[in-house]
């Protein structure tokens, strides 16, 4: 999940049929400005976990970006500390052993809470 390839540089990657070489298992999730965790959440995330649920993958490594917090000066999404925490759960539910690696978060007064809620959501679930 990232911003539209028409609103975000590079400009030219990252478009919804994007799937990539080989098997097909690439998918981009490109979302307007702004956007809330009712999209980006409940819409995009769970179409992805089902995906990667229908795959059944030995393991996951998920690229985490804090930067999709609502006050990051550079990001682009509107989530909320508390969407953080549910989305570290919905990603436990699929059941895989998973790697979360650090990408992006800017907000630095909020980058600890934000990381340490999505890991405290993954290991509630």
């Amino acid at each position: 999940m990232h911003g539209r390839p028409q609103d975000v540089f590079p400009h030219f990657l990252g478009y919804a049929d994007e799937l990539g070489a080989g098997a097909g298992f690439n998918r981009d999730y490109p979302l307007p400005p702004r956007t809330a965790y009712d999209v980006w959440g409940e819409q995009a995330l769970e179409d992805a976990c089902k995906r990667i649920a229908g795959y059944a993958p030995d393991v996951l490594v998920v690229s985490l970006g804090v930067d999709t917090f609502a006050r990051d000066p550079i990001g682009f999404f509107r989530l909320g500390s508390e969407d953080f925490s549910v989305y570290g759960e919905r990603i436990a539910r699929l059941r895989i052993p998973t790697l979360f690696v650090m990408e992006g978060g800017y907000a630095v007064a909020e980058i600890g809470v934000n990381t340490v809620n999505v890991l405290t959501g993954y290991l509630q679930g």
